[in-house]
């Protein structure tokens, strides 16, 4: 009976996985660690190949719980209050990781053999409010911005912006001329927002303190008006495009290389992680310059956000998930997953990544104009899914401007209520 009990169960867990669009060609090995992760994040490359290495290093299998990017906070979150967590959950240390209570379930890395060969940066974004390093960087500490296709707009006789006013007369004369001036992918993709809300808060310190003691709201500020308004503008100008609403992450890439649309807001690692040119255009067509969505005249950059994988402290596996942050961050190991990757490096061991031509050629404006990432990482109870839900309903006309916007306060409340915050 016992027997029977243990194949059902292993079954289960094999078509729960599955179910979620589990990355191995294996069945599920009950042997092998688990690790959780959004599907375009465990996609990556770099990730795909220290997977793979290991493998091959080890002759270990890996169970891969691939959750669809925009249901991955909401589901990850059922799963760990069904008590069903990952041996390596992975997430960025921004709002949204309050939703897993990271002191109870997850083991601090503070002692680990690898962590003097972290880049103060990568070491530094990891910790918590109380200085324990929570997880392991891996990923790509990448500068987001505008990036913008230099070819098209070398042929049609116009030039990159460098104030909202020139940005919003760029992409009225791409969109005149029968060109989509900005992929905007509404459909599962929800950073865009945090770019231009970043310096909201990042160039006023007391902005971000008082709408984290519950002093203010978002629609007490005029510059997040400001943003939501001019978002709102640009859709019904038609700056996204008519197929904004259906275009998700694995559609940038078309929608880039073919010209139809000839800016995005993004990051520069994904150019050598995602970008499939298959068309008229490729990398070396592209260059950089600021996010321009009216809250800063200058524009803005984005500084990394790093990935992290944490570790259960009440798993079974939890010394062959700290075996295998310890293979990940092994220099011989990293250089293979990020060789040829366009990054700032993580570990100071970091020899194979590459530094974008493309960032490489905007440093100066990067100089002045770039903001640590604030608005994902520090407003208590800020969900990028659920802004990007609201704005969504913004677009299908379901609400207008300013109930947007007290939409976007009712869930960050709610979130911060839900995560037990004083004061909310």
């Amino acid at each position: 009976m016992k027997k029977f009990l243990s194949m059902l169960l292993t079954f289960a867990m094999a078509f729960s996985i599955a179910a979620c669009g589990e990355e191995n060609e294996t069945e599920y090995d009950e042997n092998a660690i688990t690790i959780m992760g959004k599907k375009s994040d465990l996609a990556k490359s770099y990730m795909t190949n220290i997977f793979e290495h290991y493998k091959k290093s080890t002759g270990k299998n890996i169970n891969i719980i691939s959750i669809e990017d925009s249901d991955y906070e909401i589901e990850a979150e059922r799963r760990f209050s069904e008590g069903d967590i990952p041996d390596i959950f992975m997430h960025f240390n921004n709002a949204d990781l309050n939703r897993f209570d990271v002191e109870n379930n997850f083991v601090y890395l503070n002692d680990e053999s690898w962590v003097e060969d972290l880049t103060d940066g990568a070491r530094s974004y990891c910790m918590d409010s109380d200085g324990h390093l929570i997880g392991l960087p891996y990923w790509e500490s990448s500068v987001s911005g505008c990036y913008y296709n230099k070819t098209l707009l070398d042929s049609l006789g116009l030039n990159p912006a460098a104030t909202q006013a020139e940005f919003d007369a760029l992409c009225q004369a791409l969109s005149e001329i029968g060109y989509t001036p900005i992929c905007w992918p509404a459909d599962g993709c929800s950073w865009m927002m945090q770019f231009g809300l970043d310096p909201v808060f990042a160039d006023d310190p007391s902005m971000l303190q008082r709408i984290n003691n519950n002093e203010i709201k978002y629609s007490d500020i005029p510059q997040v008006e400001s943003m939501i308004r001019w978002i709102s503008d640009a859709e019904v100008k038609g700056w996204f495009g008519d197929k904004y609403l259906e275009t998700g992450m694995e559609d940038i890439s078309s929608v880039l290389s073919s010209g139809e649309a000839a800016m995005v807001f993004i990051w520069d690692t994904w150019f050598y992680t995602d970008f499939k040119s298959g068309g008229k255009y490729n990398v070396d067509d592209f260059a950089l310059m600021p996010v321009f969505m009216n809250t800063v005249d200058g524009g803005t950059y984005e500084g990394g956000n790093l990935n992290m994988m944490m570790v259960n402290k009440n798993s079974e596996k939890k010394e062959d998930a700290l075996d295998f942050l310890e293979f990940c961050a092994t220099k011989e190991n990293y250089n293979v997953a990020f060789d040829g990757i366009s990054t700032v490096s993580c570990f100071k061991g970091q020899t194979t990544n590459i530094q974008s031509k493309m960032v490489t050629d905007a440093s100066a404006s990067i100089a002045v104009h770039e903001r640590v990432s604030t608005a994902a990482t520090r407003v208590i109870g800020y969900s990028a899914d659920e802004v990007a839900s609201a704005l969504n309903k913004l677009f299908k006309k379901e609400i207008n401007v300013s109930e947007c916007i007290d939409l976007m306060d009712e869930y960050r409340l709610k979130e911060a209520q839900a995560q037990g915050i004083e004061g909310f």
